[in-house]
């Protein structure tokens, strides 16, 4: 298996039943939501990689935030590189109270080549639905990813670098609204609704409280709170999401194109098949020829690049797969053919358009 592991990255995802998760990990209690704001605002301190003169709603936004500091710039003489308008975006739970600090997203929004370095002016963020401000942003800006270009056209970079985050820069002004709940009653959500986790959970709670509980669908469960809990609704919440229970999931593998990565659930099921696998390399190299003319000829030297290419191919590599009932039997059978993980995706597809792979094949 080491090889393997040199090979490709692979992640195993497995559920076993032997442990089982509690009801706080995989639902969520009704009045409980998440709520998705955004805000436009200026990133200041760029070092040349701002929007350019010609985006602009970002030369009107600094012309207008000046005139609010007692500076009147006229919009055509602002010329700065270091300054970006971007869309600012966070998403709350309804839970935080004022005062909260979170996360938010900043994104460039015009010609920006870059936000590395940056920091986040004063942004207030609302809700499209009803345009109230409920938090503000600011503060500096981490870029995970870099991108350096010389005077001579050179360039590397690594990841996007006109996205980011402000760690802690976000503030809760206004408390988002909750949900109402009941003293009597309390309805739990499954994040990921199944049939078979539903009725997991209904069991696991009316083992613990007397027939309590009752599914209404795969997602709802619905349970009734205990007369002699109901006045502490709090305490008796903190027990109900702290059962544990016993999981089902659907047989999955999530093949990633961009990154190569393959996770596959520990439910997938591989029918019997044979896998092929090849691979064909051509090189060219060059055998410069120089044609040297003789003394006193007058002649000139030419160099002519002879190229010629060779063609090598790889001995292909047949295995017959029986039967495979746990991804690491999958993975041993994969390891004796060498494959790198692009390989892996291409034999996962082939093995779903065949019919021999059991589960839901999704591509990211």
């Amino acid at each position: 298996m080491k090889n393997f592991y040199k090979s490709f990255l692979f992640f195993f995802l497995s559920c076993s039943l032997l442990f089982g998760q509690r009801i706080k990990d995989i639902a969520y209690f009704n009045g409980e939501s998440n709520e998705q704001i955004i805000g436009y605002g200026l990133v200041i301190g760029l070092s040349g990689t701002g929007d350019s003169y010609r985006t602009a709603f970002t030369m009107q936004s600094i012309s207008s935030m000046l005139k609010r500091f007692g500076i009147t710039v006229s919009q055509d003489e602002v010329k700065t590189r270091n300054v970006a308008a971007v869309v600012v975006t966070a998403t709350l739970n309804n839970q935080y109270k004022q005062g909260a600090t979170f996360d938010v997203n900043v994104s460039s929004l015009g010609d920006a080549t870059s936000l590395q370095g940056g920091t986040l002016l004063y942004t207030p963020l609302s809700k499209p639905q009803d345009g109230i401000v409920y938090a503000t942003a600011q503060g500096p800006i981490s870029v995970g990813g870099y991108d350096f270009a010389t005077s001579t056209g050179n360039r590397i970079s690594k990841n996007p670098t006109t996205t980011g985050r402000v760690p802690r820069g976000g503030s809760l002004v206004n408390s988002l609204h909750m949900g109402d709940t009941q003293n009597n009653q309390i309805i739990v959500y499954l994040k990921n609704p199944d049939f078979t986790t539903a009725n997991n959970v209904v069991n696991a709670i009316n083992a613990k409280f007397s027939n309590a509980a009752k599914a209404t669908d795969a997602t709802e469960i619905q349970v009734a709170v205990p007369q002699d809990k109901q006045a502490n609704l709090i305490a008796f919440m903190s027990e109900l999401e702290s059962i544990p229970v016993q999981t089902d999931v659907a047989a999955k593998v999530v093949l990633n194109e961009r990154t190569g990565t393959v996770v596959a659930g520990s439910n997938v099921v591989i029918l019997p098949a044979t896998i092929t696998h090849g691979s064909l390399n051509l090189t060219i190299r060059s055998y410069p020829i120089i044609s040297q003319p003789g003394a006193l000829s007058q002649g000139k030297t030419e160099v002519f690049n002879n190229l010629i290419p060779y063609v090598q191919q790889d001995s292909s590599k047949a295995i017959a797969l029986q039967r495979a009932t746990t991804v690491s039997e999958v993975a041993a059978a994969l390891n004796s053919l060498k494959v790198t993980p692009r390989d892996i995706i291409s034999i996962f597809q082939a093995l779903k358009e065949a019919g021999a792979l059991v589960g839901e094949l999704i591509i990211i």
